[in-house]
């Protein structure tokens, strides 16, 4: 199946102070959550001149992806659309359609199958469609790529960068932490958000033989009676330092780019965490514009556009294509249309592990 754009779809974040607050309101429209924990938050952003960094970095995935495409033998137009800010999908699929694209494929900034990073944009793109009405472009999304070689294999780099920065006695023995971001257990339960999470991690590791490693997670909000995904980073940095442990290196494993959840969430605060501790700590990059990462984005286009053949590291293989029609619903939760959904497909074959112990790549 052939299209005429691709569309890159991503949560957004304020570029000006006076949009902070109006930005927080519309991230937590239905949720009850009480103004004075919305300025509290706000304050994080204040730190930052009131801008976020995500729409920037979305800026320079959006031009890299393009060119990309056209190395790759497939000048695809790429266009951008948020779920919380401007440029906001109802624009970006009117702007397509007076370009006149009829068919485009969309490509989320979430390696991971979750309600919020999955089925909620697909739901988002819906209704952006319907909004706009007849003759808006039909709209599919990649899959889901937290096991694609082209997020992984810059990992290890990046972890190897970090390790470098910590002090030369706590490199031997120091912690990878891996850590993403925290959803509730009922929205987890209905999705494959922790095994691929945990599986994404195993793979990394693998360039670091009997190095001990955990998954944590980081910024948790919602009511305190809800439970949430645990242990906290901060947490379980207090306990590392309390067990001796000679320091950490944090991977945000679960981002794709430096946006603010990365940059407060684990540089100021788990930071300050951790010096507080007296405990050695460095913070691996995420896989942002790194030229693997654009062209494994590049490759996910292709599969679909042109026919690519499909990668996948270890023994899950690629996801789906089309998300089961029941796919990462939350129970309770209003049905609500969404775009590329289809009766529950059968996963690809897995591929067979090499008899050496490698991990494989189909």
């Amino acid at each position: 199946m052939t299209y005429d754009a691709v569309l890159l779809v991503s949560f957004g974040g304020p570029e000006a102070p006076y949009e902070v607050l109006p930005f927080m309101e519309q991230v937590t429209a239905g949720r009850g959550i009480p103004r004075e924990r919305l300025e509290e938050v706000s304050q994080h952003y204040r730190l930052f001149d009131g801008r976020s960094p995500i729409n920037d970095q979305n800026r320079t995935l959006r031009a890299a992806l393009e060119a990309e495409l056209a190395a790759q033998g497939d000048a695809l137009p790429v266009y951008w659309g948020n779920r919380n800010s401007a440029p906001w999908l109802e624009s970006e699929l009117r702007r397509m359609q007076a370009d006149g694209v009829e068919r485009a494929l969309c490509l989320v900034t979430s390696a991971y199958a979750s309600y919020s990073g999955c089925r909620q944009y697909r739901e988002d793109l819906a209704r952006a469609a319907d909004a706009v009405g007849p003759g808006a472009p039909q709209l599919d999304k990649v899959r889901a790529y937290y096991n694609h070689p082209g997020f992984l294999e810059p990992q290890a780099d990046l972890i190897h960068a970090a390790l470098d920065e910590l002090p030369e006695e706590a490199r031997a023995g120091a912690r990878m932490v891996f850590t993403t971001h925290s959803i509730p257990r009922t929205m987890s339960r209905h999705s494959d958000y922790e095994v691929e999470h945990h599986e994404a991690c195993r793979l990394v590791m693998a360039a670091f033989p009997g190095r001990a490693w955990e998954l944590v997670y980081n910024s948790r909000s919602g009511p305190p009676e809800v439970p949430w995904l645990t242990p906290d980073v901060n947490d379980h940095l207090t306990d590392l330092a309390a067990a001796g442990c000679p320091g950490v290196v944090v991977v945000p494993i679960g981002f794709v780019s430096d946006h603010l959840e990365v940059v407060y969430d684990l540089d100021i605060e788990a930071r300050a965490t951790a010096a507080g501790l007296g405990l050695p700590f460095a913070r691996a990059g995420t896989v942002g514009t790194d030229p693997r990462f654009v062209a494994g984005l590049a490759e996910l286009v292709r599969e679909r556009h042109a026919g690519a053949p499909q990668r996948a590291l270890g023994t899950r293989g690629p996801n789906w294509d089309a998300c089961p029609v029941d796919c990462c619903r939350v129970p309770g939760q209003e049905e609500r249309p969404t775009v590329a959904s289809a009766p529950p497909p059968t996963r690809r074959g897995a591929p067979t592990a090499p008899a050496d112990g490698r991990e494989p790549s189909s």
